[in-house]
């Protein structure tokens, strides 16, 4: 299939531009570089534009017919977005609505959203399934399930088919290291360590030892990116059978502390890593884990690589680069 990807240059969606060309999808990869890499888009085609320029957009539709659109260029950064609202409902919503919107005047109509857990907001049980409440507390979060709505809406309107696929923690690397993580600044945990454990930075800051848990640690659910990438060529299979819009949620399933991801770096790195004892941070909440059980069932998703150690190893030889 033909396959736009939006976002196709940063970390997720650089992965998955890949996976399309490798299970042999030929690939289109929009985006303005405010947040991804050139030299990260592996295979197919190259764009640099933005979701802001509509004009962009309908030459794009008019150029070339898709099969589908996969979307990865939102800002993901809560605490940004609690400072710089504007921003994020500009791009995660009006751009994204930008998008949509061109996609019914050309009649494309298989959408695949990169949505995250942040929709949920502070959860009243865990593992979390797609039952649980959404009720965000920051303006990612929000901006997310707006759009989630918004598919909604669109469907029912327009015939629009989508899947928004929930993330908790995306993490690891390209096993074959040609892809990894590079976010500016870097605010994932996993990465973070690495960092410690390879001199890039004196230590990792350990936010509250005093939660619920086993260790006092808060607990997160890792997902490898790779399998990520396969719920979403999943999706697509499952776009095709043309089920209405809907979402589900991905996650291992099993959380780790943030203990436990500083032992096992330790273990998979044989490196020492320094640690720093920070207060507990506003809105971080004891343990987030997702249960992916519909997701399972009915996209036929089973992740490869559940393993915590499998994860940071991935990661670990791409920081080694």
């Amino acid at each position: 299939m033909q396959i736009l990807v939006v976002g196709g240059a940063g970390y997720i969606g650089s992965h998955m531009v890949l996976a399309l060309s490798e299970g042999g999808h030929e690939v289109t990869t929009l985006d303005n570089l405010s947040g991804g890499y050139r030299d990260a888009v592996l295979a197919g085609r190259f764009v640099q534009g933005d979701l802001g320029n509509t004009q962009l957009l309908d030459e794009l539709f008019a150029a070339q017919r898709f099969d589908a659109v996969m979307h990865f260029a939102s800002y993901i950064q809560v605490g940004e977005s609690v400072i710089h609202p504007a921003k994020y409902y500009d791009n995660n919503v009006s751009n994204t609505l930008h998008l949509l919107d061109a996609m019914v005047r050309h009649d494309i109509s298989r959408f695949v959203f990169s949505s995250t857990a942040a929709v949920f907001g502070e959860p009243d049980y865990s593992p979390i399934d797609e039952k649980h409440p959404t009720r965000p507390i920051n303006p990612y979060g929000r901006s997310k399930l707006m759009i989630e709505e918004v598919l909604r809406d669109y469907d029912r309107a327009y015939g629009l088919r989508s899947i928004a696929l929930r993330y908790f923690n995306a993490a690891g690397a390209d096993p074959g290291g040609r892809l990894g993580e590079r976010h500016q600044p870097e605010t994932h945990l996993i990465p973070l360590v690495l960092q410690a454990a390879s001199g890039r930075r004196p230590a990792i800051t350990v936010y509250g030892r005093d939660y619920a848990t086993p260790d006092g640690t808060c607990i997160r659910d890792y997902i490898h990116v790779n399998d990520l990438c396969q719920a979403h060529l999943l999706a697509l299979e499952h776009l095709l059978q043309g089920e209405p819009a809907t979402a589900y949620n991905l996650g291992n399933g099993n959380g780790f502390s943030v203990q436990e991801v500083i032992d096992t770096a330790r273990r998979v790195t044989g490196k020492a890593i320094n640690v720093q004892e920070g207060e507990r941070r506003g809105g971080d909440a004891a343990r987030l884990v997702a249960d992916a059980t519909r997701a399972r069932r009915e996209l036929g998703w089973t992740p490869t690589y559940p393993d915590l150690g499998d994860i940071i190893a991935h990661a670990w030889g791409w920081e080694g680069k």
